[in-house]
């Protein structure tokens, strides 16, 4: 359960990323209300999986998630470039979010 708690997290931290960019340095009411409650779920989450799982594993596949998300929001959503390298670089990430899963316990 604590898997899916913080994937979930990591889910909300894309979504608060990419709302804050919408809330243009929170100067757009509704995306930074948006920002504001994606931030305290991801949180909340993460702070309920790290109940079970060991800090240095829930911290880094919540990071990893959250990269990785924005990463695609920031090419699917808003154009942004995807070059060979930083292709390169997101799928380096996703193995590590996996050698972090098979590493630990639960």
């Amino acid at each position: 359960m604590a898997w899916i708690a913080l994937t979930i997290a990591g889910l909300f931290e894309v979504v608060w990323a990419y709302t804050m960019k919408l809330s243009e340095g929170f100067s757009r009411p509704l995306m930074t209300a948006v920002t504001l409650v994606a931030m305290l779920i991801s949180f909340g989450l993460l702070s309920w999986a790290m109940r079970s799982l060991p800090l240095g594993t829930a911290y880094t596949v919540w990071t990893g998630i959250g990269a990785v998300g924005a990463f695609l929001v920031g090419i699917l959503v808003l154009g942004e470039a995807a070059s060979p390298m930083r292709i390169c670089a997101a799928i380096l990430i996703v193995s590590g979010l996996v050698l972090m899963k098979l590493s630990s316990p639960g």
